[in-house]
């Protein structure tokens, strides 16, 4: 069983610190996979289940596989392009990466730069360290939920600290997909804004709209489209760490290494005492 100390061997004298910007670096790599594929143009495949694979996906894959394996032998590591062990396999791990390559693949093949590369590591069902790169623009969102820390890390390398923000009481900034909504959802944030007041919807693709709630430019992000694990877990840990929360539409929070890969639907939360659960359920 990969448990805490099996963890900690791997970890060796690294400090959760260092390994948080050990994470840091291996994500930018992988970005700089990423924008090597964007200059110069790739195919397209389609998955199984329709969704579209490139180049980029594959080579961040293979490069975050390849520095997180050296990082920290021993543990696991599940990519959306590497292959899904079993409920059972994976039910005997306390601690494993779980990572997206490229989330948001449409995004890259619109050439909008709203895609990211997703590292997170599980433990426990919990999602407790998490990076979110940005390749287009070289921006890292980074957090460590048992640290309580979360930082955005420029380009430059400058390092600032982020907190979600209270909600202010009235018009909430509401986050949501570029490409998946929904009568359900269009139903719920009508009923929001007769209660709240006038909504400002910003639209955003990939793991972003997470990264807005923790750097404080949002309230929340409802989500009751379908979603994996790997395309929320580092963001969930970055708001987390933050100060927020991503709760189930039952008001628990959201968990992972569930034998089934997808979540449900769910709330992310700038503000955790809010309530905005009750008005998606």
């Amino acid at each position: 069983m990969t448990g805490p100390a099996a963890m900690q061997r791997a970890l060796g004298a690294m400090s959760r610190t260092e390994l948080r910007h050990a994470v840091e670096a291996a994500v930018t790599a992988a970005g700089t996979a990423v924008m090597t594929v964007y200059a110069r143009g790739t195919e397209v495949r389609l998955k199984a289940d329709q969704s579209p694979l490139t180049a980029a996906d594959l080579a961040s894959h293979e490069s975050l596989v390849s520095s997180l394996s050296a990082m920290t032998p021993g543990v696991p590591v599940v990519s959306e392009e590497g292959g899904l062990p079993s409920g059972e396999e994976r039910a005997a791990w306390a601690a494993y990466w779980l990572i997206d390559p490229l989330d948001g693949t449409k995004e890259f093949l619109a050439r909008n730069g709203e895609f990211t590369v997703n590292v997170a590591l599980i433990e426990h069902g919990r999602p407790t360290l998490g990076v979110v790169g940005v390749p287009a623009t070289q921006v890292l969102f980074s957090g460590d939920v048992e640290q309580r820390i979360a930082d955005r890390v420029s380009a430059s390398g400058d390092r600032r600290r982020l907190s979600s923000r209270t909600y202010a009481g009235s018009r909430p900034v509401v986050v949501a997909s570029r490409r998946h909504g929904g009568a359900k959802l269009a139903e719920a944030l009508a009923r929001l804004e007769r209660a709240e007041g006038e909504l400002e919807i910003r639209n955003i693709g990939s793991s972003l709209k997470f990264c807005l709630l923790a750097e404080g430019q949002a309230d929340v992000y409802p989500r009751l489209a379908q979603t994996s694990e790997w395309d929320t877990a580092a963001a969930h840990a970055v708001l987390e760490a933050a100060g927020g929360a991503v709760m189930q539409l039952t008001g628990t929070p959201l968990i992972y290494n569930k034998p089934d890969i997808l979540n449900p639907p769910f709330v992310a939360a700038a503000d955790a005492n809010a309530g905005w659960v009750r008005w998606f359920q």
